[in-house]
């Protein structure tokens, strides 16, 4: 079945922010992604409303809408709630985990390191995706709706601020992560989970702040029709 032209508006949105195009503060004129879209502002509408649940938008009255900036306090909290699901996932996927699932986070690891010293937003589409692949073998859909939604935050909150090192997540704790898994020692694989978080924020730089787009045409130009 075909996607709606709101359930468009929302993915294209949402895929904008883990990709790290959309940077926190962009002000979604209704007007504008009208015309990105080319649809009447009824779909923005509802569009933004659904997008303000995932805590990724703010409307502000009498102002409009804009990519949430959240504050320090909000961006920790973002990355307690991470570990929490994280550990409940880490925990089914190590109780769960075949020779495929290795396999393919084998695989994963091997792109990773491919990409090597790819750009920021790069690398963290893969360590998005990295995560959002412990929550498939973990088999829990309601644990990997919430992880999909903190993800989304985690991923506005790396872009709005900036990062002592270039690149925020290696891949050589990813792959300690699936060495414990591969083991079935579920402890172990938590605990470097845990550890690898703890490292993602610590290295956020609250002090900076990157710049937004004044346009909204470029962000979405080959993938709103």
């Amino acid at each position: 079945m075909p996607l709606t032209t709101e359930q468009k508006i929302i993915q294209h949105v949402l895929d904008a922010i883990a990709h790290q195009k959309l940077p926190a503060g962009t002000k979604l004129g209704e007007q504008e992604l009208a015309e990105v879209f080319s649809c009447n502002r009824a779909p923005i509408r509802r569009a933004l409303a659904m997008l303000t649940g995932y805590g990724v938008i703010e409307l502000v009255r009498n102002r409009g809408a804009f990519v949430s900036m959240p504050g320090e306090t909000e961006a920790r909290e973002v990355f307690e709630a991470r570990r929490a699901v994280e550990d409940t996932i880490c925990r089914r996927a190590a109780a769960r985990a075949g020779k495929a699932d290795i396999a393919r986070l084998r695989a994963h690891l091997a792109e990773e390191a491919a990409a090597g010293t790819a750009s920021r937003a790069q690398a963290l589409q893969l360590s998005r995706r990295f995560h959002m692949m412990l929550a498939e073998i973990g088999g829990n859909g309601v644990l990997a709706k919430y992880l999909g939604e903190l993800t989304l935050r985690s991923s506005l909150i790396l872009g709005c601020y900036g990062s002592r090192r270039a690149q925020l997540c290696a891949s050589g704790e990813h792959g300690e992560i699936v060495d414990a898994l591969e083991e079935g020692d579920a402890g172990r694989a938590c605990a470097l989970l845990a550890d690898h978080l703890r490292h993602i924020e610590n290295e956020v730089d609250f002090g900076s702040r990157s710049p937004a787009p004044s346009t909204l045409s470029g962000i979405f130009a080959d993938g709103s029709n």
